[in-house]
């Protein structure tokens, strides 16, 4: 697939008027200079606006269906959904999913999600949260087709920031219930966008908030700033040595959250240091790992990535899930990759801006059709194996038996209790009771035990119960959708 509309010349900024035909007759130049080409002009400022508008009506389709059918497949939802809850009542974030009282800034220091708070309160519930994500991943997508307008013309960047709005990693974050890193990614986006416009500090203020998204960001925010101190050093010196600050305070702030603020409010100290290296080490799991840079560069980028540095920035993300034990860490599913689609997306822009120029021809005509390229293969992607496929499906819009029967269940139990339950019944209980993870009470009695038998698991409902909670005396409430809902009645 090929953008149409021809290329700036070389050497010339991208957008630059070449002027009209010799001999052209004054009326369609008239034409082509006056209402029609303010017109023109008008719609490709907004077009990035409208791209970003699309991209939120669809991530908050595909998030709200899979919601309302009851597909969450993990606990995490319900986890943020109990810190959010907490600070928009003036509390420390607790979850009680991750153990009774368990403050969540023990697990990952991502304090940023309070800014969630207010719109909380007056909306409580997790589609909130999965309405809040879809805005922020969308809006990602405004600074990538922005800088990709300005170094390639405004059709290349519309089809780069489609591309990147469609690309593998953020669906599959989207698909993944919520996670923190939508903060990071708009922040990321935002930072390289004003990196390749030569906006030194701007780059870097947008990039120091990832101090609060979460502890690994802050060896990312160190690697951006290095990328910032090597762009700036012969035209800013000022600006180089500042980011060369920004780049140890990064790392040095990285440090102190790892080894003194997580483990302040965690009772056994940092839990993830267990998940970092495993007996092959950087070997281990070479096929997934490779597979997954292979995703990350060829259908993104078709490798011409590789030719700018902003891609250091990845290297701190792919560092800790490429050394860490966890099978899970190194594939291209879940929300992991979606802080680096806008480290690949800029990293792309950047090398087609210097490819456009290159002495070689096919280089240069590489570089013409790879805007296109990458939009058709995110287009092909999304419509057959992508997580947006499922919203031409109509059963996406449909809700399940199952679903209806488990939620008039669930509203039998009373706002304000306690409730031990597993997915995907805790995400209809979290905003109303207090929840725990079922067999994470520690010694916690619940009011209420929910949780799903559809396989039949458990055998016996009332001894399951009995074994959880020994001592204690359940009663059946009632059976629904594959749910069991049980009363403890001593």
């Amino acid at each position: 697939m090929s953008i149409s509309t021809s290329p700036p010349g070389d050497g010339a900024p991208a957008g630059a008027p070449t002027g009209a035909p010799t001999g052209a007759a004054p009326a369609v130049v008239e034409a082509r200079t006056g209402r029609g080409a303010g017109a023109g002009a008008l719609l490709r400022r907004r077009a990035p606006y409208a791209l970003t508008a699309a991209l939120f009506a669809a991530y908050t389709l595909l998030s709200l269906t899979r919601h309302r059918r009851m597909e969450e497949n993990s606990w995490d939802l319900g986890i943020f959904e109990q810190a959010v809850r907490a600070y928009a009542h003036f509390q420390a974030p607790v979850a009680d999913l991750k153990g009774p009282g368990f403050n969540v800034l023990g697990d990952h220091f991502s304090p940023v999600i309070a800014l969630i708070a207010p719109l909380y309160r007056l909306f409580p519930g997790p589609a909130t949260l999965l309405v809040e994500q879809a805005a922020l991943f969308a809006l990602s997508a405004l600074p990538v087709t922005r800088a990709g307008a300005r170094l390639l013309g405004p059709a290349r960047g519309l089809a780069l920031g489609a591309a990147y709005g469609l690309s593998w990693g953020i669906q599959q974050a989207v698909s993944f219930d919520f996670h923190e890193i939508c903060f990071a990614v708009p922040l990321l986006a935002f930072a390289l966008e004003a990196l390749l416009a030569r906006r030194w500090r701007a780059a870097l203020a947008w990039g120091l908030p990832l101090l609060l998204v979460k502890e690994d960001l802050g060896l990312t925010l160190a690697a951006l700033a290095l990328v910032v101190a090597w762009r700036a050093r012969r035209t800013d010196r000022r600006a180089a040595r500042a980011a060369l600050a920004v780049a140890v305070g990064g790392t040095v702030a990285a440090v102190l959250v790892f080894t003194v603020v997580v483990p302040a409010f965690a009772p056994d100290g940092y839990a993830y240091w267990e998940k970092v290296g495993g007996a092959g080490g950087v070997l281990d799991g070479l096929g997934t790992k490779l597979t997954t840079l292979g995703w990350l560069l060829v259908p993104t980028t078709g490798l011409l990535a590789l030719r700018s540095p902003l891609l250091w920035v990845a290297v701190p993300t792919l560092g800790w899930r490429f050394t860490s034990s966890e099978p899970y860490f190194w594939s291209t599913d879940w929300h992991y990759s979606a802080v680096l689609m806008p480290v690949v997306a800029l990293a792309l822009a950047d090398s087609l801006d210097t490819a456009r120029r290159s002495p070689r021809p096919w280089m240069r005509s590489y570089a013409h059709q790879l805007p296109g390229a990458v939009l058709a293969a995110a287009l092909a992607l999304s419509a057959t194996s992508l997580p947006l496929a499922r919203l031409g499906e109509r059963a996406a819009y449909e809700k399940p038996a199952r679903a209806a029967e488990a939620e008039r269940l669930l509203a039998r139990i009373p706002d304000g209790v306690t409730v031990e339950a597993d997915y995907p019944a805790l995400t209809r209980l979290t905003s109303r009771c207090r929840v725990f993870w079922l067999g994470g009470t520690r010694g916690v009695r619940p009011a209420y035990l929910v949780f799903d038998n559809s396989s039949g698991r458990v055998g016996d409902p009332l001894a399951y119960a009995g074994r959880l909670h020994p001592g204690s005396r359940f009663a059946l409430v009632g059976e629904a959708g594959g749910m069991v809902l049980l009363e403890r009645r001593l």
